[in-house]
């Protein structure tokens, strides 16, 4: 194994030089920089991080903390991430938290112990005292959910007006019993979801009664389809549905499947997110639509400047993206002479 005494005897200087060259230390000349770094490169050196890291240097990897890496939108932001860090000669190490608070605080223990450059994290609905704490310690910002808990750094989606739309363009086509689909309010995005769905009732002049929701964890399809079915085995069936999470709505797209309902002549359907499958479901699944690439690279951009500047630099900041309504052929005006308890019972 080539070690840094190798490139210091075949280039007539001292071994504290060429340590400091590879960590870029402006006492070293350009010069002599470039040269440590070609005879590194031409050799294979690799050097100890783990000494480097004794020292008390950071390493070069930024860790993504989500709740679900099965959630579309969670592994396509990583894939956006991972390539913007990688350009920048950071590595994107995954954690999964299956939103369990404990499991969490294990990650953030294991990440701080190695040093990690920084964190981005998705946080679980009340991460613990001692996660706070680790957190701050470390340079970090918050995605998609905010806690204030955490700091005042945020990338997030504008939630209450996705879901205002959403549920708006179903008030508007004539709906007047619609169910919603959607993750905890112990969530911040879970609350802000519910928030612009009774919202857009209000405006629509609908009684809060008019709708109907089931809410529970956002990450679970199986849940979607069990609320999905008890949402039809209601005798006052709605018309129309709304949902609040990917997840959630591939459950509920299952199960209408399996039941047979059509869309939309017994129900009209608005999802969450926009996957390919989406696109041929049905009629076309009408959706909402999320801006992840363009989160994603502000998100790193951003996060990359972070890493570069001095911790007292860290001041608020938070980013709003809008969602977009993908109209497709799964929502319609209800059908006026259908009976109300038609849907489900077949």
């Amino acid at each position: 194994m080539i070690t840094a005494n190798d490139i210091a005897e075949r280039l007539g200087i001292s071994v504290s030089t060429v340590g400091r060259a590879l960590a870029d230390d402006p006492r070293i000349s350009e010069e002599t920089k470039s040269r440590v770094r070609r005879t590194a490169l031409e050799t294979g050196y690799v050097g100890n991080r783990a000494a480097r890291m004794m020292r008390g240097a950071s390493s070069e990897v930024v860790a993504l903390a989500v709740p679900d890496i099965r959630n579309s939108l969670y592994s396509a932001i990583a894939h956006e991430l991972s390539g913007k860090m990688g350009a920048e000669g950071f590595q994107l190490m995954l954690s999964e938290t299956d939103d369990d608070r404990r499991a969490e605080l294990r990650h953030l223990r294991e990440l701080s112990a190695n040093r990690v450059a920084g964190v981005i994290i998705v946080p679980t609905a009340r991460p613990h005292s001692e996660s706070v704490r680790l957190l701050r310690a470390l340079p970090h910002v918050q995605l998609l959910r905010r806690n204030p808990a955490l700091g005042a750094q945020w990338f997030g989606v504008d939630d209450r007006e996705a879901l205002r739309r959403a549920t708006a363009h179903l008030v508007a086509l004539g709906h007047t019993r619609i169910a919603y689909l959607g993750g905890t309010e112990e969530l911040p995005t879970g609350a802000e979801r519910l928030r612009g769905f009774r919202s857009a009732l209000r405006e629509g002049g609908l009684p809060d009664a008019a709708g109907h929701t089931e809410l529970g964890p956002p990450s679970s399809a199986e849940h979607g389809r069990r609320a999905m079915r008890r949402v039809l085995q209601n005798q006052g069936a709605p018309t129309a549905l709304v949902l609040g999470s990917i997840q959630l709505t591939l459950g509920a797209l299952e199960e209408l499947s399996e039941q047979g309902v059509k869309v939309p002549g017994e129900l009209s359907v608005v999802g969450f997110g926009d996957e390919p499958r989406f696109s041929w479901w049905g009629p076309g699944l009408t959706t909402i639509g999320l801006p992840i690439e363009e989160l994603a690279t502000d998100c790193a951009l951003w996060f990359l400047r972070r890493l570069a500047t001095r911790p007292s630099d860290d001041g608020p900041h938070t980013s709003v993206f809008s969602g977009s309504l993908v109209l497709r052929g799964s929502t319609a005006p209800p059908r006026r002479a259908a009976p109300a308890s038609s849907v489900g019972h077949r």
